[in-house]
């Protein structure tokens, strides 16, 4: 060992997969210092309650509540930022960044909201910024869009980007359990973020969507720019017609470009997926990716997307990356030449109006169970120009009906207004909801 360069770590943040990081280095140190040759020595560990209770024992010389220990200390070589949120981790990535720092982080919300910012202040002062821990946990999906499928123009993306909303649909199907109910399981499981909103809404998925859509397409979106839906609407009564149509339910991130148009599309929204789909397949807390190159095809992956020990292997994984660049081999991150590369990969693609978005579509209305309500449901959607596929209606014990159909392609702008005017309805007695049938053909 004594040979060997020592690579000196600070972690900001010992939480669940700052814990993992230093778990897992420690389990694996020998295989790993002798793929890397180096020997990596976590020299400081940055929290804001020292007297917390962590699962993970390490030597009580290395804690401190004291960043500058890590993000102005000269012998740190890497920066592992594992905070989360974008107050205190925004300032201390800046500032190890202005200083030319190597920062590795697993934090999707602040990649998407502020990434365009972090990755310019690394470039112009010699910093590098990895983030493959930040979307899709364990699964190597930003190595191998940046690195594996390099030689693709990628016509579609899409898969599944949170755990917690795929587990919850997963029981809901298997089941039959109502939304709140598996929702009830997945918080004493663990699987819920503290702020729910993250999950049940799409926000978590989306901030992944959005970086994926920056890796693939050289554009930075902005979440206001995009379909953001989350699973709360979701209903048994959904899932199984969906199921005796063929399909399942699952939240996806979808990222299509259409090169001869130049315009690129990024939403996140649950959509009915055709079970003979592979990525309609992946359940439980797993995420699931399928990248369409130019070059290769289709390509899938599969894997956890969540949980300490999935996440903590990606920020190893760049940890490792770094390793090997300040050992001299080829940078890993994004360089200033690549930033070139993106430039052109962006140049002149617009984003996709939502509203401007077609395909088919499933609809539920709520409705007063009486004559005449499927034929002025057919006169509305007709005047809007929008046809039905399939129908499906389930009488209720108060009197009352769902209706539940597909449509042919409509386009969005058409379903917004439908849905709005269906409201205005007598005979609906709530608002109606919608869900997207997704066709991956590009």
């Amino acid at each position: 060992m004594a040979d060997k360069r020592t690579i000196r770590i600070g972690l900001l943040g010992f939480g669940v997969v700052g814990q993992g990081v230093w778990k897992n280095i420690e389990k694996n140190r020998q295989a790993l210092e002798y793929r890397l040759g180096a020997v990596l020595d976590i020299t400081q560990v940055v929290v804001k309650n020292l007297n917390r209770e962590r699962g993970v024992q390490i030597p009580g010389e290395i804690y401190s509540d004291d960043p500058a220990r890590v993000v102005d200390n000269p012998e740190i070589d890497i920066v592992c930022e594992l905070m989360g949120g974008t107050g205190a981790a925004l300032e201390l990535t800046r500032r190890a960044l202005s200083q030319g720092k190597i920062v590795v982080t697993a934090n999707k919300a602040l990649i998407c909201e502020h990434g365009e910012e972090l990755f310019k202040i690394a470039h112009e002062n010699g910093g590098h910024y990895f983030y493959e821990a930040s979307v899709a946990g364990g699964i190597p999906i930003i190595k191998t869009i940046r690195e594996a499928l390099v030689a693709n123009r990628f016509s579609m993306i899409f898969g599944i980007l949170n755990g917690t909303s795929n587990y919850i649909l997963t029981r809901m199907e298997r089941e039959g359990l109502s939304f709140d109910a598996t929702l009830g399981d997945a918080r004493e499981l663990g699987y819920v973020e503290a702020d729910e909103a993250l999950d049940l809404d799409g926000v978590d998925a989306a901030h992944k969507a959005v970086i994926l859509a920056f890796l693939a397409h050289g554009k930075w979106v902005k979440l206001n720019e995009i379909i953001c839906e989350g699973i709360r609407e979701i209903t048994g009564d959904d899932i199984r017609i969906a199921g005796e149509l063929g399909y399942k339910i699952k939240l996806l991130a979808v990222i299509a470009r259409d090169f001869k148009a130049n315009q690129l599309s990024v939403r996140l929204h649950p959509a009915l997926i055709s079970k003979s789909e592979v990525i309609a397949g992946v359940d439980e807390v797993y995420n699931g990716v399928s990248v369409t190159g130019d070059v290769v095809g289709t390509t899938v992956l599969i894997g956890r997307g969540a949980g300490q020990d999935a996440t903590s292997s990606s920020v190893i994984s760049d940890i490792a990356d770094a390793v090997f660049m300040l050992q001299g081999a080829p940078k890993a991150a994004i360089s200033e030449e690549d930033e070139a590369v993106y430039a052109r990969l962006a140049d002149g693609l617009e984003l996709t109006a939502p509203e401007d978005l077609e395909g088919r579509y499933y609809l539920r209305i709520h409705v007063q169970d009486q004559e005449g309500v499927l034929a002025a449901l057919t006169d509305l959607l007709t005047k809007h120009h929008i046809s039905f596929a399939t129908v499906n209606q389930k009488e209720l014990s108060d009197g009352t009906a769902r209706i539940m159909l597909t449509t042919h392609q409509s386009r969005e702008s058409n379903i917004r207004a439908a849905k709005e005017a269906l409201a205005g309805l007598n005979i609906v007695l709530s608002p109606p909801v919608s869900f997207r049938i997704f066709e991956p053909e590009v």
